[in-house]
């Protein structure tokens, strides 16, 4: 059916949501929007799906959502009674729509007699992957665009682990999403009559509680924390997401309570009136915290993402200004303080092991290295890093110490398996407890680092594609670096090339090696002077993304490698 068809089948259907039906007539002589809004369904993929809120199968709203739930349920149908008896656990955040969306999942899957267990209010994206293990469900559903702007809400699902639905499950779900293709033909049960015959559970407090007591396992110097947790001034924004009621809770608990929540974003907002982008990454989500911090004289800053998956920090300088650190050095400083203050208490065992993306730093392997744990490296998406710690489970193998993305993203120990910020919060505050009795702070900190590890600079720069051919544009830059084949960069020869999606790896005098990690469209490329570039599409947003690594003895030095890289990449790309 044509895009065109599509759009009049649904301003026909006579009982759409008016809300939807009224944006449909709005733009009925707007083709373009119209085109936009049905030239094909909103892609589900091993992330789930994210897209704009609104009408039509582009979009994100209660049909899209339907459809969605209806390719778990119907894959939860082929499950022995047992497992599908398990349920699914429901959470969702400050978005718009997003406690809509929540509740039309758990009644497609009540029309299934599949039992849900859904949040009475908005929850974070760790506590939903700590549901799923803790009440034991088969599955979970989380409702969040995560750091993305306020237009956007989005789907994620997770398997019996608490990790992200794993690739095959994944695609089996999304086989029974596409069949599904009658949005308005998917059943789904009222909401009343699923509570009464105990398929839809409301869930809250003894769940946050027992999220809780695992908090309390965080900490590792508790007399660290006690001597300093009552000075060690902090500034915690939420940035109107899910974070306040747990962090604030979290800190307390640790035993932090010198802390202020920036007040205008401690209110779960939907509109995210304080900011344009929610995310911890961009230096303007810190604005109030830094405007507080400087009426407090706050030692740091620290804002948490949403859906509180991610975690950014910003440093009080000596001037009074503050500093932002990036994701890989924030890892860095926390994998650092763990590995020495669990040596120093002799609870660092034998097999530890930390995790990291393909397409982080290798400041922290250095940093593990130096007190002999092993450093193992994934794709990106914290579903590898939840796998291996099942792995490490499974096997005896490891012991999971920390495992990081370098887009802000860390889990401190794996009661959770996803991305948490409540646990960063509560370590990252130890951490910067651990350097305030030495008279220092976090920037000291990572300077001490740089020192003893050398300098490392890394960068991420995302080329947004929008629109109908946006997806196409990417493939071709992908492309285009594969049939291209660059062999140096800004004068540093390439000595190796990884293709993630061939699973191999070529040296530059034309060996090649297997790479053991599932196939995936990544390119990374190693240069003479030890410095790596990765290539790899979003998985989630129209995007493509450069990675840059670069290591030297001097910082500037360093930066300045990371500069030429980035024009150099640049330059290709425009060619």
């Amino acid at each position: 059916m044509s895009w065109q068809n599509t759009y009049q089948t649904w301003v026909e259907y006579p009982k759409l949501d008016p809300e939807l039906k009224a944006e449909l007539v709005a733009i009925k002589d707007q083709p373009e929007k119209q085109e936009e809004a049905f030239y094909a369904p909103l892609e589900f993929g091993t992330a789930g799906m994210r897209g704009v809120i609104g009408a039509g199968i582009n979009c994100m709203n209660i049909y899209t959502v339907r459809q969605a739930t209806e390719g778990l349920a119907r894959f939860m149908d082929t499950l022995d009674e047992k497992t599908k008896q398990q349920g699914v656990a429901i959470s969702f955040d400050s978005r718009h729509h997003s406690e809509d969306f929540a509740h039309e999942a758990a009644r497609v899957l009540g029309a299934h007699q599949i039992p849900s267990f859904v949040f009475e209010s908005l929850r974070p994206t760790p506590e939903l992957s700590f549901t799923v293990r803790h009440l034991k469900t088969y599955a979970g559903i989380m409702i969040t665009a995560s750091h993305n702007p306020k237009q956007y809400n989005g789907y994620k699902i997770y398997g019996p682990d608490g990790g992200q639905m794993p690739p095959k499950e994944s695609d089996l779900i999304t086989k029974y999403v596409r069949q599904a293709a009658d949005l308005f033909a998917i059943e789904v049960a009222d909401e009343q009559q699923l509570k009464a015959a105990g398929l839809m559970k409301i869930i809250g407090n003894d769940v946050d509680q027992a999220y809780l007591a695992e908090l309390d396992q965080i900490t590792i110097n508790h007399k660290l924390v006690a001597k300093e947790g009552k000075t060690l001034k902090l500034i915690f924004t939420p940035l109107h997401g899910t974070g306040a009621m747990l962090g604030e809770k979290a800190l307390r608990q640790a035993g932090f309570t010198n802390f202020t929540m920036v007040k205008e974003q401690a209110v779960a907002d939907p509109e995210f009136s304080t900011v344009v982008h929610p995310n911890p990454e961009f230096p303007e989500a810190f604005d109030l915290a830094i405007k507080l911090g400087k009426k407090e004289d706050a030692d740091l800053l620290i804002a948490v993402d949403p859906d509180a998956d991610r975690l950014g920090v910003a440093v009080r300088q000596p001037n009074g200004e503050y500093q932002l650190l990036t994701g890989n050095q924030i890892a860095a400083l926390m994998l650092n303080y763990i590995l020495k203050a669990r040596k120093a208490a002799q609870r660092l065992p034998e097999n530890a092991a930390a995790v990291k993306s393909i397409v982080s730093s290798e400041f922290a392997t250095a940093i593990a290295q130096h007190y002999q744990v092993k450093m193992i490296n994934v794709l990106t998406g914290f579903k590898f890093i939840a796998e291996q710690i099942k792995n490490f489970q499974a096997t005896g193998s490891h012991t999971f110490m920390f495992g990081f993305e370098e887009s802000y993203g860390y889990l401190i120990r794996p009661f959770v398996r996803d991305k948490d910020a409540i646990q960063s919060l509560v370590m990252l505050a130890e951490v910067a407890a651990d350097y305030k009795s030495r008279g220092m702070n976090l920037y000291d900190g990572l300077q001490e680092l740089f020192k003893k590890y050398g300098f490392f600079a890394e960068k991420t720069t995302p080329i947004t594609f929008d629109g109908i051919d946006g997806p196409e544009k990417i493939a071709n830059l992908m492309n285009k670096f594969r049939q291209e084949a660059p062999t140096d960069f800004a004068g540093q020869k390439v000595v190796a090339t990884a293709d993630f999606q061939s699973s191999q790896k070529k040296l530059a005098d034309g060996t090649i090696t297997a790479i053991d990690l599932p196939k995936s469209n990544v390119l990374k490329y190693y240069l003479a002077d030890g410095s790596w570039i990765a290539v790899r599409p979003s998985g989630t947003e129209p995007k493509i993304k450069f990675y840059i690594g670069t290591q030297a003895n001097k910082q500037a030095e360093a930066f300045a490698k990371r500069e030429a890289f980035e024009t150099a990449l640049n330059k290709f790309a425009e060619q």
